[in-house]
């Protein structure tokens, strides 16, 4: 792999040894794991010690250094911390058999070999330990100062990195105590460091590092590449601010937009962000063209600023109920519709939609890119990808003009011949997404062609198969290949009240149609005066009607 200094494997008890330290960088993630990734090791560890020929592959690390001796971690540090934390748990576990007076002699040179072996020499004047591991800023002063001096650990006044490692010591030191002497101890760790091995990936820089995270991205190996940018941004201003004092400013910027996120990806968000101002960029190619461009104190906080700022309309733009919509139904309604559809081409767009033009303009285009949705990816189910390249060029072209034309969209307006030929022949299988959108589908054609206002959202309606899906080859008239072929046919779907779905089941089509009559929908409950029997001729002309009805629904009249 390009840009890689060194790869292998290497047994915890190897990656520890040899006087090689370890640093995590001080800005990147704090200290994270919780219960269940520490149980999920833990039984890892007893498949391992129930056979001595298992071991355990505890996946990549990938390390920079320029000396081979001194290596900083670029991903992998949540595991290498709770390892280091077990162990410390394990010194723990074998200083109460040296206070209770058991085997004080041979348990004090186990805590001594194990603690110089895995977590670093102890100055017994000074106390003062020299770490093979030193963690980031918000974790490292609580880890040398308590944890490996193995002191009371305090909880009061502890950051949530410190509070999680303090956890994580306690629920290891409790699992260890079903351990009742040093020498079984001494077993299970002699065991699990020659047992738990890494694949170490080692580069020379942040560049080759951000390489080999895409590369392994690729393989499905999730790994925390927003952590590598962030440690860039923080460098640039830490080199030039021995002080501080930005550095503090820049943390709390990152907090608040990590914080605003909550579970949404930093990487799809700075995507989004990044394409919204600049010409497009893949996710493998994000890093480095932000590194090119953000060079300087100044552009990392322009960044950042900006960043945060744009964080609340990106996720305003996902979610229709935000506030900033409250007195904007016209904008809800796209927005929901959006959503309904899994869209996300349109975020760079919106985003820069919503900060260079006026409130009219902007609603306009939010409608625009769903009616263009419709056609496009739920109809058409057409390449995505091309459309978010549309999409961002007119992102940039508002960007700089602060105006938009709906004609720069007509590439991915579909024209009105393919967008009822696609929907001729539509199908939609069970799925939810589906439902909703075949509910959304036939109320829209309520709406517009009957002037009838049915809630697409509400329980109270659901999709009915005039064909049942569990129809066999008695039901009217339909061989197997037909059935197969027509079930999911848009033509083969009706809007219908609950009750009423129930009370027709596989019914004939016979006693179906007075279960239509009563239905509330009128494109069900003319059913029956427009189709006396029902086969797949009926289906394909019922369909070829609603195509008809598709094309002055959804659409926009300047691109027809």
């Amino acid at each position: 792999m390009k840009g890689i200094q060194d790869t292998s494997n290497e047994t915890y008890r190897k990656l520890m040894g040899n006087g090689l330290k370890y640093v995590i960088p001080k800005f990147q993630r704090d200290y994270s794991w919780e219960s269940e990734h520490w149980d999920d090791l833990w039984q890892d560890i007893q498949l391992v010690l129930e056979n001595e020929e298992n071991e355990h592959y505890m996946g990549y690390l990938v390390l920079q250094t320029t000396d081979n001796k001194n290596y900083t971690v670029i991903d992998g540090q949540q595991r290498l911390t709770t390892l280091t934390i077990l162990i410390l748990a394990v010194l723990k576990r074998l200083n109460d058999f040296v206070i209770q007076g058991t085997e004080v002699e041979n348990n004090e040179i186990r805590i001594n070999t194990y603690r110089n072996n895995y977590i670093g020499s102890l100055n017994t004047i000074t106390l003062i330990s020299d770490n093979k591991l030193k963690l980031n800023r918000n974790s490292d002063d609580y880890y040398r100062n308590y944890m490996v001096l193995l002191k009371e650990l305090p909880l009061r006044n502890t950051n949530t990195s410190e509070k999680n490692m303090r956890s994580c010591f306690e629920w290891f030191y409790k699992k260890l105590k079903q351990y009742s002497t040093g020498e079984e101890i001494a077993n299970f760790l002699e065991t699990i460091v020659d047992k738990l091995f890494f694949t170490v990936i080692t580069v020379t820089d942040q560049i080759n590092a951000f390489k080999v995270f895409e590369t392994l991205n690729a393989r499905g190996v999730q790994l925390s590449s927003s952590d590598l940018l962030k440690n860039y941004l923080f460098s640039v201003i830490d080199e030039s601010n021995p002080h501080h004092t930005e550095i503090e400013e820049l943390e709390k910027l990152w907090s608040r937009i990590i914080g605003k996120l909550g579970n949404k990806k930093f990487e799809d968000y700075l995507r989004y962000y990044w394409n919204s101002k600049n010409k497009t960029v893949r996710k493998n190619q994000l890093f480095k063209v932000i590194k090119n461009n953000i060079n300087s104190k100044k552009d990392t906080f322009e960044l950042i600023r900006d960043l945060e700022e744009s964080t609340d309309i990106y996720i305003a733009i996902q979610d229709p109920g935000s506030e900033i919509w409250s007195d904007k139904p016209e904008i809800i309604k796209s927005l929901k519709e959006l959503k309904l559809f899994q869209i996300k081409q349109t975020n760079s767009l919106l985003m820069s939609a919503y900060k260079n033009l006026d409130i009219n303009s902007f609603t306009k285009l939010v409608k625009t890119c769903s009616v263009i949705s419709f056609r496009y990816n739920i109809i058409g189910g057409l390449n995505p990808n091309e459309q978010e390249d549309v999409y961002n060029k007119i992102a940039n072209s508002i960007s700089t003009n602060k105006s938009v034309s709906l004609t720069d969209f007509q590439t991915v307006y579909v024209s009105d011949i393919n967008f009822e030929n696609d929907f001729k022949t539509k199908q939609f299988k069970r799925t939810s997404k589906n439902h909703k959108i075949v509910k959304y589908i036939y109320s829209k054609i309520e709406k517009h062609i009957f002037n009838n206002d049915i809630n697409s959202e509400s329980d109270n309606y659901t999709i009915e198969h005039i064909l049942p899906e569990s129809a066999d080859e008695n039901w009217g008239d339909f061989n197997n290949e037909q059935v197969n072929r027509s079930i999911y046919r848009l033509g083969n779907l009706a809007l219908i009240e609950n009750k009423l779905n129930l009370e027709a089941g596989t019914k004939t089509y016979i006693d179906k149609k007075e279960i239509f009559k009563k239905s509330n929908c009128h494109s069900t409950n003319s059913i029956p005066e427009e189709y006396n029997d029902w086969n797949e001729n009926k289906v394909s002309a019922r369909q070829r009607e609603l195509a008809k009805l598709a094309k002055s629904i959804w659409r926009i009249q300047e691109l027809n």
